[in-house]
């Protein structure tokens, strides 16, 4: 049997009895070096020096501080300043040599004057090069340029750029004219390095073409030469159909037009609930067609809702602010419950669970549930008390009607009046939003009885829409003569405005949308 051998104790010799000794040796003096790596590592170098203040641990940790500001500083690179070459001295003419080479003057279309800047293929004609006795050319004014130095770059001589630009002047102020604007040039023959202007030719206006020519005795005379321009409003008639957006873009309504129609009937009607798909829509714009063939399509002027015979809204712009009017309100007077906004009654007025507190109390008013940003209008004339932040109503209006009622509007998105201000019923005052205690975008109505919260829904209120006899006179006329307008009448070419033709082109404009 193999017995395992054993291992000589110390002191009992042995042939490695004095390797063990020292291998033991070395393990006893091990301990020292790896504690002092464990007491440096546990060294806090960086105290912090908000603790302790003035202790021997905070002056040890200012040291550090000072010793690692001194060695970055220290360690600073030389900020002394670098001298260069200071660039060569160029004369105009070697820098418009330079600008001609650049990317930029060359897509402007070389505004130095040069097309490309002479290389060293250039060679100089051996003798006199022929001359073309004239150059039909076509400058463009560009965005924040003169109209002179467009003349200029194009080789017009300065002085008739000068005069040139002095009669355009005299016509339409320079500023008007819109960058883009083309000139039709034809240059004489070569006197020097530029070219005396024979004529010229630009669309000052949608309504004007001026022309510039050179007269017998040697001086340019402008001429005028106004634009015929119809200013026969588009009118475009439809049936709403499933969308009433894309039925009146089917039918040919421009699309700021529509926005304007949409925003305009949204003021007035629920564009969810007070639209049937029968109804049939009625847009009239301000349109604008010159001679040349060019279009501008201007503002909505008129938008019109029927139902059958009936109409639903009828509704003008008038004013120097452009806002809409219904032409059934104007010079009347209606007394009942004025609705603040248009939308869907969401909580009554009396004691109900608050939907944010969780506990029962007094709903002090009608909450109306709109689309953020829909406008709220004021039942009645009144006079601005508060407005501003005001709690849990978030963005609050207060108007005082007289007589002891207050009314109160809550959670606005935005606030359109201010205090002090005299407002009519009917008025915009602000914007529905959820400020304040809210679970989403409604209006917070409410009415105040000498300072006691009442039920809304039980008050009437009278607005009433007086005007001048003679301003009611001529919104009557306006009205009037928009809605006889033909439909797609506007697009008749010039000069045909019988019944019969008109009512042939509005075929496309007035046909049923789905």
């Amino acid at each position: 049997m193999f017995k395992p051998r054993e291992t000589p104790e110390p002191g009992h010799g042995g042939p490695t009895s004095g390797a063990a000794q020292l291998a033991r040796a070395q393990i006893v003096a091990a301990p020292p070096l790896a504690d002092w790596r464990a007491r440096l590592a546990q060294f806090d170098w960086a105290p912090d020096l908000a603790d302790d203040i003035g202790s021997r641990r905070w002056l040890r940790g200012l040291a550090t501080m000072l010793g690692l500001g001194a060695l970055a500083l220290g360690l600073m690179p030389n900020l002394a300043r670098v001298e260069a070459a200071p660039p060569p001295r160029l004369s105009a003419a070697m820098d418009d040599e330079f600008r001609s080479l650049g990317v930029t003057p060359l897509a402007l279309g070389a505004d130095s004057g040069r097309r490309m800047g002479a290389t060293g293929f250039v060679r100089a004609a051996a003798g006199a090069a022929p001359q073309r006795a004239q150059i039909s050319l076509t400058a463009v004014l560009a965005q924040g340029d003169g109209f002179a130095g467009m003349l200029e770059r194009a080789g017009v001589s300065p002085a008739d750029a000068a005069q040139a630009e002095s009669l355009v002047g005299q016509v339409v102020p320079l500023g008007q004219l819109a960058s883009g604007t083309q000139v039709d040039l034809t240059l004489g023959k070569a006197e020097g390095a530029d070219r005396p202007l024979e004529r010229m030719g630009l669309r000052a206006g949608f309504d004007l073409d001026l022309a510039i020519a050179r007269t017998p005795a040697g001086t340019l005379a402008l001429t005028r030469k106004p634009i015929a321009v119809d200013a026969t409003p588009l009118r475009i008639r439809g049936t709403v159909g499933a969308s009433l957006y894309r039925s009146a873009r089917a039918a040919g309504a421009p699309i700021e037009a529509v926005a304007q129609y949409l925003q305009a009937l949204d003021q007035h009607l629920s564009l969810d609930t007070d639209i049937a798909p029968t109804d049939t829509f009625d847009i009239v714009v301000a349109y604008k067609r010159s001679a040349g063939g060019e279009v501008q399509v201007g503002d909505l002027l008129y938008a019109g809702l029927d139902r059958g015979s009936n109409a639903r809204a009828q509704l003008l712009r008038w004013g120097n602010d452009g806002q809409f009017f219904e032409a059934s309100g104007m010079g009347a007077q209606r007394t009942g419950l004025i609705m603040p906004v248009v939308g869907h009654i969401t909580s009554e007025f009396g004691l109900r669970r608050h939907p944010i507190l969780g506990y029962t109390r007094l709903h002090a008013g009608v909450d109306f549930g709109a689309a953020w940003g829909s406008p709220i209008y004021a039942v009645g004339d009144a006079t601005v008390v508060y407005a501003g932040w005001h709690g849990g109503h978030g963005n609050y209006v207060r108007l005082d009607h007289g007589g002891g009622f207050d009314t109160g509007y809550g959670h606005m998105s935005r606030i359109a009046v201010s205090p002090g201000m005299r407002v009519r019923g009917g008025q915009v005052i602000g914007y529905v939003g959820s400020t304040g205690l809210s679970t989403g975008p409604h209006l917070h109505y409410e009415l105040l009885r000498n300072g006691v919260p009442v039920n809304p829904l039980t008050v009437a209120f009278t607005v009433a829409n007086q005007v001048d006899a003679g301003e009611l006179a001529a919104f009557k006329t306006k009205l009037a003569g928009l809605k006889a307008v033909v439909p797609g009448a506007a697009l008749n070419p010039l000069g045909a405005r019988s019944a019969t033709a008109a009512l042939a082109s509005g075929r496309e404009i007035a046909r049923l949308g789905n």
